[in-house]
């Protein structure tokens, strides 16, 4: 199964609130169309009506008396005249230029002659930007998305897989500048620094992307960095024996900034290209975790000032408007590089992303939609678009 299959098939909680949203939208097109009495006699009298004013005209012209009386004098003779007529060409539809491009909305997919349909309004994009701060894309993002949506289209009648086209375009629009693998330098050991809060799944991101690295021919330690949680070290453990990549532990409660340090000299020796850093869930607002995660990056630096090379923030999709926060709070920290969005399959607020590209620009390296190895994959914008608004 590919992985935007994966993506289509479990991003639809996002998708199926966007859906039932459009169509409540769009449901309202009858309330624009004139009542059918109104339409179709504009056409007759149109083409009828010309042709019977002339009609009545030559017959008032006429002197009906005279109709009854035969002419006195004989007919004048008929002198045959010549004339060179010129046909007149029927009046008919063009036919379809079947090599013509169709038109944008034509392009976007084939319209559904059945299909209800609603004109672009001032109100239906208000309820479009409603919809979309509802599935957490953020006031300034959903703004921005329907106003690039409505330029040159105002007044155009669309229906609801047009709009999902017409989002999916310009949510792809905002991130395919940000949709960027992560980095692999030359330098030896590169030092991969992963952050974030409780339960974002940080451990699991860390196997999933050592296993990854493995595969592809990387030799790659991990550090295990979580020294106040036993359970983050033994999944760590099993991932490493999965994917044959040595784990670094110390004892539980150990200062994790020094096993940092241990783990930079080791993989040092052994001639590592990727050294992966877990470290311990910390909350934005606890400013003495924050301070402690400082620390890790002020020892690493002591050993190479360049480290760590990339610090990836992972995020999980299910805290919404709150990753805008987190992201704030560990940029100013740790200095974060990049992004990580797991849990996609199981919100209904995947425009978090969106908002996320829109406000900071990072980078986003991959997503996850579930818990096995292949369901972390690099980040595409564009299936990406498709899965967040239902799109086929």
């Amino acid at each position: 199964m590919s992985f935007f299959k994966k993506l289509r098939d479990r991003l639809t909680k996002s998708s199926s609130k966007i859906d039932e949203g459009l169509e409540a939208i769009v449901e309202e097109a009858e309330d624009d169309l004139p009542p059918e009495e109104e339409r179709e006699p504009v056409v007759e009298e149109m083409v009828e009506e010309p042709f019977v004013d002339v009609e009545d005209d030559e017959e008032d012209e006429e002197d009906e008396p005279e109709a009854d009386i035969e002419p006195e004098v004989a007919p004048a003779p008929v002198v045959p005249i010549q004339l060179t007529v010129t046909p007149m060409p029927m009046i008919e539809d063009a036919p379809a230029d079947e090599t013509a491009k169709p038109g944008i909305l034509g392009r976007m997919l084939r319209r559904k002659p059945d299909a209800p349909r609603r004109t672009l309004d001032d109100d239906m994009l208000e309820q479009l930007e409603e919809l979309l701060i509802a599935a957490d894309m953020g006031v300034d993002t959903a703004l921005r998305v329907t106003s690039s949506m409505a330029e040159g289209r105002m007044g155009k009648k669309l229906s609801v897989d047009e709009i999902k086209q017409l989002l999916a375009d310009e949510v792809t629009r905002i991130m395919e500048p940000v949709a960027r693998p992560l980095p692999i330098y030359a330098k030896k050991p590169q030092v991969v620094l992963v952050v974030g809060v409780n339960g974002s799944g940080k451990t699991t991101t860390i196997g999933k992307l050592a296993s990854q690295f493995k595969a592809a021919g990387k030799s790659v330690v991990i550090a295990a960095g979580d020294t106040f949680r036993a359970a983050a070290v033994e999944q760590l453990q099993v991932w490493g024996q999965r994917a044959g990549v040595p784990v670094l532990t110390a004892p539980e409660g150990s200062d994790p900034a020094s096993l940092a340090f241990d783990a930079m000299t080791k993989a040092h020796e052994d001639g590592a290209d990727l050294l992966m850093i877990d470290t311990a869930g910390r909350l934005q607002n606890r400013q003495d975790l924050m301070e402690e995660l400082s620390k890790i990056v002020r020892v690493i630096r002591k050993k190479d000032p360049d480290a760590p090379h990339n610090t990836l923030l992972v995020l999980d999709a299910t805290t919404g408007q709150n990753a805008i926060m987190q992201v704030d709070a560990f940029q100013k920290l740790a200095d974060v590089s990049g992004l990580v969005m797991t849990k996609l399959d199981g919100t209904a607020k995947g425009g978090v992303l969106v908002a996320l590209a829109d406000k900071f620009g990072l980078p986003i390296h991959a997503i996850g939609v579930g818990e096995q190895i292949d369901d972390l994959a690099p980040f595409d914008p564009e299936d990406f678009a498709k899965a967040l608004v239902g799109l086929n």
